[in-house]
Order: C-alpha cells, then sequence, then structure tokens
C-alpha cells in the first residue's frame, strides 16, 4: 500500500526536514520518498489543512479496562482512543482483573499488537497481585514483553523487596517502578493537605508522604544499582530530591501527570470528582515547580496517566469517588497551550528510550511512525471531544491549543475526523 501525505510540516529536530513542509510517501510501512513536492500516484492520500507530524508520541502510564472491567473501557476503543489521540505507543498498565502478575496475562496484549495500529507495551505487576509481599515472575513476564515493573498506583512498602527487585532486574536490563507514597503517613487521606483541605473538611495527603518514600527508595538505589522509575511526582520537593539523586549519578527517573503542570488544589472548591486523582492535585507552588523541573529535564517524561473511571464510582460524594481521570484526547492541546509546540513534542516522544520503546527517525528508507496534529486553534475541551468509553475528564471545560488528528503507525492510517 503507498500513501502520500501532501504538504505537511515536519516536527522532529533529529530530523533534516525539521520545520520543513514536504509531502511524504509512503510505502508498505517505510519512507519511501520526503520531497517539496511528490506527484505518484498513491492509494491513499493525506492532504488536511495545517497539517503537522511528528515522530510517533508514546505514553508511558495508560490504563484501560479489560479484561475485569470493560465497564470502563475496552482494549479496542481504548487503542482507538489512543490512536486518534495522537500516541502511537503506549505503556500499559497491570491494574486489570485479574492483575497482569504473570506472562499468560501479556500475551492476550501481544495477539491485539498484531491488529493495532497503537502498539502496547505491557507494564506488568512487581508483586504477585499486586500485593507488596512476593516478587512476581519479573524474568517470565520480561521474555512475554513487559518493558517495567510496577504496582499501579501502589507503593513498595517493604523496603527490602525493593532492593530484591533492583538488583534482580539488573539480569536483563529492566526498569523497576516504585509510586512515591507512604502509606502509614498518607492514610486514608485523598487530597493535598493544607488549609484549605481542612476548612473543605477532605482528608489531607501531606507532601512529605511521597518525599519520604522517595528519599528511602533513592537510598535503596544507590545501595543496589539498578534502574528506577518513579511515575507521577507531585511536589517540589520531590523534585529537589530526584534532581540531587541525578546529580550524584543514580540511575533514576521520573514523570510527572500533565494534569499536575495545569491544574492546582484550588480546584477542590467545586467538590468535582473529576479533580480527585492520585497523587493529589497540589499547591501553586509544587505545581510551577513541576513546570520548572519539565522545563530543566529533571522531570524525565509526561504522562497522561489516563484511567477511565465510570460514572458510578465517580458521580458521588467527593470523598467516596475512585481516584482517576482520562487524559489522552487533551493531552497535546495541554501540552501545546501551556510549554508551546516544540517542547510538547519532545516531553511527548523523549521517554522511549527509558522504556526500551524504538524511536523512528523521519528519514527515507526508516519505518514510518507519524503522529499529526494541527497546532493551532484555541478550544474549549467539551464532551463531544471526549472518544473514551468513560468521561471521567478533569480537562473539561478547559482552554486547550491545537489539536490530534490521528496517526500512521504499524501499516494501519488512523485518522480523527474533525469536531466541533
Amino acid at each position: 500500500m503507498k500513501l502520500l501525505i501532501k504538504s505537511v510540516k515536519v516536527i522532529q529536530s533529529s530530523s533534516e526536514f525539521h520545520q520543513q513542509k514536504v509531502d511524504i510517501l509512503v510505502k508498505d510501512g517505510v519512507i519511501s520518498s520526503i520531497k517539496s513536492k511528490i506527484d505518484e500516484v498513491a492509494d491513499e492520500t493525506l492532504e488536511i489543512e495545517n497539517l503537522h507530524l511528528s515522530e510517533g508520541w508514546f505514553d508511558s502510564s495508560v490504563s484501560f479496562g479489560e479484561p475485569g472491567y470493560e465497564e470502563r473501557e475496552t482494549l479496542e476503543n481504548g487503542l482507538l482512543t489512543a490512536a486518534k489521540s495522537g500516541f502511537t505507543q503506549i505503556g500499559l498498565n497491570s491494574n486489570i482483573n485479574p492483575i497482569a502478575d504473570h506472562a499468560s496475562a501479556l500475551n492476550f496484549l501481544q495477539k491485539e499488537n498484531e491488529k493495532q495500529a497503537v502498539r502496547v507495551y505491557p507494564i506488568a505487576a512487581l508483586t504477585k497481585h499486586s500485593e507488596g509481599k512476593d516478587l512476581a515472575e519479573v524474568y517470565d513476564m520480561h521474555t512475554a514483553g513487559a518493558v517495567s515493573f510496577y504496582d499501579y498506583k501502589k507503593p513498595v512498602s517493604n523496603p527490602n523487596l525493593l532492593k530484591i527487585a533492583l538488583q534482580y532486574v539488573q539480569n536483563f536490563d529492566r526498569l523497576v517502578q516504585s509510586f512515591p507514597l507512604d502509606e502509614s503517613i498518607a492514610h486514608k487521606g485523598y487530597v493535598h493537605e493544607n488549609k484549605q483541605s481542612t476548612i473543605l473538611g477532605l482528608k489531607g495527603i501531606p507532601s512529605f508522604a511521597e518525599e519520604l518514600q522517595i528519599s528511602r527508595d533513592l537510598h535503596i538505589l544507590e545501595y543496589t544499582g539498578g534502574k528506577l522509575h518513579i511515575p507521577t511526582i507531585s511536589t517540589k520537593k520531590a523534585v529537589e530530591l530526584i534532581r540531587e539523586a541525578k546529580k550524584k549519578g543514580l540511575d533514576v527517573s521520573c514523570s510527572v501527570a500533565i494534569h499536575q503542570l495545569v491544574f492546582n488544589n484550588d480546584k477542590l472548591d467545586t467538590f468535582n470528582s473529576h479533580f480527585k486523582v492520585m497523587p493529589p492535585l497540589r499547591s501553586k507552588e509544587d505545581q510551577e515547580a513541576l513546570v520548572k523541573g519539565v522545563n530543566d529535564g529533571t522531570i524525565d517524561l509526561v504522562t497522561t496517566d489516563h484511567m477511565p473511571m465510570d460514572i458510578e464510582h465517580k458521580k458521588v460524594e467527593f470523598e467516596n469517588a475512585l481516584f482517576g481521570t482520562i487524559g489522552l484526547e487533551s493531552a497535546f492541546g495541554a501540552l501545546n497551550a501551556l510549554l508551546g509546540l516544540e517542547k510538547a513534542i519532545d516531553l511527548l516522544t523523549r521517554g522511549k528510550k527509558r522504556f526500551h520503546i524504538p524511536s523512528s527517525l523521519i528519514k527515507e528508507g526508516e519505518v514510518a511512525n507519524f503522529s499529526f496534529f494541527n497546532p493551532k486553534g484555541n478550544y474549549i475541551f467539551a464532551p463531544q471531544h471526549i472518544l473514551s468509553s468513560s468521561k471521567n475528564a478533569m480537562f473539561l471545560d478547559h482552554s486547550l491549543t491545537g489539536k490530534a488528528l490521528g496517526i500512521y503507525a504499524q501499516k494501519n492510517l488512523v485518522i480523527h475526523e474533525s469536531d466541533s
């Protein structure tokens, strides 16, 4: 099959075509030609006003529901949502039912990879049943395709278990993730602990519940070696701890959820459960420190931390609602509005190496792996922009800039029809 992409602007700093408007011809999934104008007849032609493309985007923390929670999201619709939101590769979390803590659970995902445009990279459970007691069959899951090991949103409370995990995975060069939360301090809290949480009568989680856990984990990493990833940090001190650890030469990386860069705990005044996430939205000072950490490279990558949640678990009293927000659909528009186009694209692509995800250069002879987008145009994110089965979107009624238009990956073209 031949695909001709007309008059597209390339955004990839490592490509010789960066910031150039070109025609691109793709034959059987490989970039055949890149020129100022190509007149060759193709099976399909893509021509959209102000069309831009970059290397395909990667999200390191995505949750769906299948199997076990299909009422929240199916794998088929979840992957279609990711594709139309501009993502060609995702790290899929283990929080399904049963928990993805053995190789056979990952084989199901690999079968889906054979027929979908979006490539799924399993983030397998670190411990059996994600209970934090015994190490799961991590080597078997590595051979079945797992790129990292993580008990989603559950801290590794036993420090010896984290020590063993970091030592063991060095044998096959994989990444251990440790959620930054000391549960004994967080207890039953569910928002940021400060004066506001007291006034609102909401149970708080102090910032140092995150920071103590990170400090402990960094000390363990310094002893063991290995590779540690700390997902979705949320506090100013967390950024400082990781910055200092990197200066010491520790092999640590971290991510931040996009919504933590855009919102802070001022939103809690509405008691809108869409803003109930874990870690909780923190103070404005924390928010500003996170943005600074992204800009100076201390924070390695951003994630949507996409977590569909059915209405029965969200449209309830705030304290009873489950944590989570969807974020795939709003990711590009939010980052582009906050940080600008080139920084947004950098953040959406640069985490691949850390997770052993193949990158792709926009160059003749290379495999075609593209994300399409239009970076222009401000709009209010509304219900019609939601593609997920669940509608728990924190970005509803928020102003975004630019839209993802789809992808070309694994020889499949998926284009998001324009909406109002």
